[in-house]
This record gives structure tokens, C-alpha cells and sequence, in this order.
């Protein structure tokens, strides 16, 4: 059932968000710092028993050059560099196993998947460690090192996120000037950011993003993860300005106002974990170009595989040529 803003207002809420006065110093000394570690890019062909596409086992340097595993499916027998998908995944997941997830590669598209820090087996396999330490939290991962936006678990993971299409663009099979991102829910969340953080994208997809408008997230819907951030301060109840201060560094709003690539976005508006008022703010905050899928009788799942028809046409058009 519908559980939030009525559609009309939906479609012209806009966030209260106030970010930090040095969000993009923060991003820009964050980022730097990062590619000035090294680490190795590796790249391991994998025998599988799929005739139409070829899979590698990749590894490269993430936060602080710390070693992030990610998949890269290519179709059999492609020449020339190709138009390449970086694909982020939902919260508790990981990269899976190599043969889930064939329909990128299976359109024509280099298809890098990268793996989530810290998760996996939530319902699909991870294999990257969050090597950070952390202080109190509550549990799961969205409140990890949340007092300190340097300690920040969402700090490391878009990092790594934006470093992701930093290694594809190395990749012999990619093209570095036709890169796009993808994910759903925080995966979608982190599209948004590499949107606005990594250079020269040509697109971004983004499905019932996760991280976006934080502070009216977790006071109008009792599910997980954000349920994992009022937990918290229900518990810490004289760390509430802090909290906010760290989440203002990692909000989906503040990305929005800055990325300028042609994004896809969807919505859900019986949507219980990432709540319609949240996406619409996001993509009413947005710089440039949009499409909006809204799916009136769906919840956090969205539009499915008709989303993903979607994105595949838009994606075609935002990578041709």
C-alpha cells in the first residue's frame, strides 16, 4: 500500500537536504588520496561452461589501494573495445557467482560487476573484506564508523565504487570513453555517486536508489537498512548531530546536484525500504538530463526485468557511437 506523499506532491517534493560546506573538498582530497595507492589490476579468465560469453575474476585497487574483487563478463568473440557497464549491487549482496547476471555481457556490453566491501551472503556471495576497523554500530553495515565521516563505511564503499570505473577504463576489453553505471537500491545509490564523482561517464542507471535524502528516510519508514541508522540513535541519543553531519558527506541529494550525465531513474511507490519521497528527491535534485520510471503497484523490487529492458534501450542510445 501507499505509505507515503500522495503521487502529485511526489513529483515536486523537494529535499530539505543541507549538505556539509566541504562535501566536494571531502570527495576531491578522498579521491585523490585513493589513486595514489597502488595496487595491482588482475585479471583471470575463468572456465566456465557458458558457449556465448567469457568471464574474468578481477581484482583492483579500492579504497586506501585495498584489493576489491569484481567479476567482468564479455561476449565470446567480441573485437575492439567495447561499450562497458559498471554495476553496483544491492545492500548484503555481493558479486554472486559468475554465472548469475549474463544479460549485459549477453546485449553486447563489457560487463564489470563490482563486489560490495564487508558483504555478501545476505542472498547472493561477496568475497571482499572491509578491512577498517569500527567502532559501536548497530548491527548490519549502514551505521559502521558513522560518528566520523573519514570512518564512514559508505566513505570506503563509494570509493570504491568510483575506483570500479577507474579499473574498467584499464581493461583491454573496455572503451574508456563509453562507460556507464548501474545498480538497484544501493546499488542505485551508488551509481548516483560515481555519476557525479567519476570523469566522463556517459550514462547512469539508477533503480529505487538507497542513500538519498537520508534524515526523512529513516523517520517515515520502519524497514531495513535504514532502520539500522534509527536504531542507532535510538541508543545514542546525544549523537544525533554527528550522525547527520557524516550521513550529509554520503546522501544521493547532494550527488544529484552535481552529476550531469543522462540518468534513468525508478521508483516504486509502494516501495517500504527505500521510501517514493526519497528517489523523487534525488531525481527532482538532479543536474542533468532524466527518465523516470514510477511503478504505482510495486514495491522494492521496482520494475524488474521491465526496468531492465528499460535501461537497455536507454543505455544502447547513451553508449552509441
Amino acid at each position: 500500500m501507499y505509505t507515503d506523499l500522495p503521487e502529485a506532491e511526489l513529483r515536486t517534493y523537494r529535499s530539505a537536504l543541507r549538505e556539509p560546506d566541504d562535501f566536494d573538498a571531502f570527495w576531491a582530497d578522498t579521491l585523490a588520496e585513493a589513486r595514489t595507492c597502488d595496487g595491482d589490476l588482475a585479471v583471470t579468465p575463468l572456465d566456465t561452461p557458458l558457449t556465448g560469453l567469457d568471464v574474468f575474476d578481477v581484482t583492483f585497487p579500492g579504497f586506501a589501494g585495498q584489493s576489491v574483487r569484481a567479476w567482468l563478463r564479455v561476449p565470446r568473440g567480441a573485437t575492439g573495445r567495447l561499450p562497458t557497464i559498471v554495476q553496483y549491487v544491492g545492500y548484503g549482496g555481493g558479486r554472486g557467482h559468475p554465472l548469475e547476471n549474463l544479460l549485459w555481457a549477453a546485449a553486447g556490453f563489457a560487463h564489470l560487476q563490482m563486489d560490495t566491501r564487508g558483504q555478501g551472503s545476505g542472498w547472493s556471495r561477496g568475497d571482499t573484506p572491509d578491512l577498517a576497523g569500527a567502532g559501536p554500530q548497530a548491527p548490519g553495515m549502514a551505521t559502521r564508523g558513522i560518528e566520523d565521516p573519514r570512518r564512514y563505511y559508505y566513505r570506503r564503499f563509494l570509493t570504491d565504487a568510483v575506483r570500479a570505473v577507474d579499473a574498467a577504463r584499464r581493461l583491454p576489453a573496455v572503451d574508456p570513453g563509453r562507460v556507464a553505471v548501474l545498480g538497484h537500491s544501493q546499488g542505485g545509490g551508488a551509481a548516483l555517486a560515481a555519476a557525479a564523482l567519476a570523469p566522463d561517464l556517459r550514462a547512469a542507471v539508477a533503480y529505487v536508489p538507497f542513500l538519498c535524502d537520508i534524515p526523512r528516510a529513516v523517520t517515515v519508514t520502519d524497514a531495513h537498512p535504514y532502520r539500522e541508522i534509527r536504531d542507532y540513535l535510538a541508543v545514542h541519543r546525544d549523537r544525533e548531530e554527528a550522525v547527520l553531519r557524516t550521513l550529509g558527506y554520503v546522501d544521493g541529494v547532494a550527488f544529484a546536484r552535481r552529476a550531469g550525465v543522462p540518468a534513468r531513474f525508478s521508483v516504486a511507490l509502494m516501495d517500504e525500504i527505500v521510501p517514493p519521497s526519497t528517489v523523487f528527491a534525488a531525481v527532482n535534485a538532479y543536474r542533468g538530463p532524466v527518465e523516470l520510471a514510477v511503478w504505482r503497484y510495486n514495491g522494492h523490487e521496482a520494475g524488474g526485468i521491465d526496468d531492465d529492458a528499460a535501461a537497455l534501450d536507454f543505455l544502447r542510445t547513451a553508449l552509441d557511437g
